[in-house]
């Protein structure tokens, strides 16, 4: 049977417009095996992912688990775990690091600031501190939830891990499963899909000095599906490649159409008019998938620059 990464690899399905959404990356490392949901299948406390997930819910705050690349043989309980929050708004980027000996104070945390860009119960509750190291990767391996994130995600990992690239860890869930392998790139929060290692370490070295590649880029897990799209066709008219130089301003209509205004932080301002339409031919949007699905997909269909005063008004 075909996989699903194989099938739209062949469609040559687009990755634009694709990413997860998320204001702020909450991640907890979890070592061992993970079950399709990894909050609650394994070997965290099945209660308190249920808590993580409930609290998290309408705050713009999305958790996941992460763990180093290699083998997972059930190691038992971590004495120490690492966590990170990442904040992905344009002019409110950041990304903090604590270390735990118990998940559970992650309960102690206001999710609903994290979401707005206020990092200050991080620092309070887990003693964390901004992260001094190298941009993250995270690598999509959960083959519990689609068998492709592991046949293609876990190789890339174990690549980027072997040839010392740094920050890379694996996680649990990106959405997105046939653009196998998928990474996710913090502190910006930009996704790619069909990633290859030489992918991820240009992205890398472009996060370090606050740029963003385009190449294979699902979008910024900051905006909504057609935001992410409509920025995207700006970079790639304007060449602009700053990672905090655009921002989706508004977002006017609804399926299947919309109205995307983006911004410059030099006062330009562009119109991008995105449609959905549905994927054809039919196919599997995962490899679990009893039945064959017609993905949506983000089309830019035109971008228009905007006088200053249409901008503001």
């Amino acid at each position: 049977m075909s996989r699903c990464a194989t099938v739209s690899r062949s469609l040559d399905e687009p990755v634009s417009g694709t990413a997860a959404t998320a204001t702020t990356w909450l991640l907890l490392e979890q070592p061992g095996p993970w079950g399709a949901k990894a909050l609650t299948s394994s070997h965290l406390d099945p209660a308190l992912g249920r808590a993580l997930e409930m609290a998290a819910d309408g705050t713009g705050v999305r958790v996941a688990l992460i763990r180093r690349p290699g083998r997972h043989a059930d190691p038992g309980t971590p004495p120490v775990r690492q966590v990170y929050a990442a904040h992905t708004v344009p002019g409110k980027v950041w990304l903090h690091s604590a270390t735990t000996r118990d998940p559970g104070l992650l309960l102690g945390l206001d999710l609903a600031a994290l979401g707005a860009g206020d990092h200050r119960s991080f620092g309070a509750v887990l003693d964390g501190r901004p992260h001094t190291g190298d941009p993250l990767a995270l690598v999509c391996t959960n083959g519990k939830r689609d068998r492709c994130c592991a046949m293609l995600g876990r190789p890339l990992a174990a690549e980027l891990a072997a040839s010392g690239v740094q920050g890379v860890w694996e996680v649990t869930h990106l959405g997105g499963h046939r653009f196998a392998p998928t990474v996710l790139v913090l502190p910006y929060g930009y996704a790619y899909g069909r990633a290859e290692a030489h992918i991820v370490k240009e992205a890398l070295h472009g996060a370090q000095e606050g740029r963003v590649l385009v190449e294979e880029c699902r979008g910024r897990s900051t905006w909504e599906r057609p935001g992410q799209a409509a920025e995207l066709a700006v970079r790639a008219m304007a060449g602009e490649y700053a990672a905090d130089a655009l921002r989706v301003v508004r977002t006017e209509g609804a399926a299947p159409r919309w109205e995307v205004t983006v911004a410059h932080a030099d006062g330009r301002g562009w119109c991008v008019t995105v449609t959905q339409t549905a994927g054809l031919p039919p196919r599997p949007e995962s490899c679990g998938a009893a039945v064959l699905g017609t993905p949506a997909r983000m089309d830019v269909v035109a971008v228009r620059e905007l006088r200053t005063t249409a901008l503001a008004s």
